[in-house]
């Protein structure tokens, strides 16, 4: 239990909420604390509430920090404010229709922060928004209806040794095929993690198993164009020094990181973070161009280039 002397009460926006341990060193590596986790998204919130928003939100949580256990939770934990919107929706891996999740909806610089409190670092969702926004029974059962992907997301996994220099190189290839198919809203986004995300932006919601039909045979026809860079097959034992497109991050069930969302890396910290093309032609023109951003370097980015996903 926490001791007394580090509890906290805040308001934000009208909201009142606890914080415990903002002391807490999450990242080991760089001594970042809680109290910075709850102060980025604070900061970043202009930014990713528009990625979440009537998205049900999955959590990575770290409650001891990166070095320590980690688990994902999908369900919104007891004790959770009763301000916090949520969504109940069947189970995305179940075949029966009786077993429900209740998600949470994150669309406020107070959940952010109660998100940061419980120390989820990593904020992962659908290509697809929910209906309804579930703060009464009858919103609730509106919002248990889901629209369709409103974008299609192509994730770019380097195996080693290739790294961000390799999915530049073939991002740029995505981009060609995408724009052949008439989607020309694409915004590429450094996971924060290994490699990079493709976020093409659908003028219509469409179902989840169109996007993903479309994700995997954009991949299909650049692993056969492009064999020596690109890799369709899931199997691991093929990927080293190629960049595997997944293409199944577009199924109804999978998620993504959010982008802007931090990442729980043992490392150091960085986030997921929207990118130029220009960015990702010189990273693939040169092999030490392209970086993983930390959180303060995304901020800063967002005070100079403003919020490049969200204008497109």
């Amino acid at each position: 239990m926490a001791d007394d002397r580090t509890r906290v009460r805040v308001e934000v926006e009208g909201r009142v909420l606890v914080l415990t341990s903002l002391e807490k060193v999450m990242f080991p590596g760089t001594g970042m604390t809680k109290a910075e986790v709850v102060g980025y998204y604070r900061e970043v919130a202009p930014a990713i509430l528009p990625q979440l928003k009537n998205r049900p939100v999955t959590r990575l949580r770290f409650p001891h920090g990166v070095t320590e256990q980690s688990f994902f939770e999908k369900n919104l934990p007891s004790g959770a404010p009763s301000w916090v919107r949520r969504v109940t929706l069947v189970s995305p891996h179940s075949r029966r229709a009786d077993e429900l999740v209740t998600y949470p909806l994150i669309d406020d610089v107070a959940g952010l922060v109660w998100l940061g409190q419980l120390g989820a670092l990593e904020l992962h969702v659908p290509q697809w928004r929910v209906t309804g926004d579930g703060t009464t029974d009858d919103e609730a059962a509106a919002a248990r209806r889901q629209r369709g992907a409103d974008r299609v997301v192509i994730d770019l996994d380097p195996g080693a040794p290739a790294g961000l220099h390799e999915c530049a190189q073939a991002a740029l290839l995505v981009r060609d095929v995408l724009a052949g198919a008439g989607l020309t809203d694409v915004v590429p986004v450094t996971s924060g993690s290994k490699g990079l995300q493709l976020y093409a932006m659908l003028p219509t919601p469409t179902d989840p198993e169109q996007t993903r039909e479309m994700a995997k045979t954009i991949a299909d026809h650049l692993q056969a164009e492009h064999p020596e860079l690109v890799l369709s097959s899931m199997a691991k034992q093929a990927r080293s020094g190629k960049v595997f497109l997944d293409w199944s991050q577009n199924v109804a069930a999978k998620t993504t990181i959010c982008p802007y969302s931090l990442r729980g890396k043992k490392d150091s910290p960085f986030a997921a973070a929207p990118r130029t093309w220009a960015e990702i032609e010189e990273g693939a023109a040169d092999e030490i161009a392209l970086d993983q951003l930390t959180p303060r370097q995304v901020l800063d980015r967002l005070d100079s280039l403003g919020d490049i996903l969200n204008a497109s």
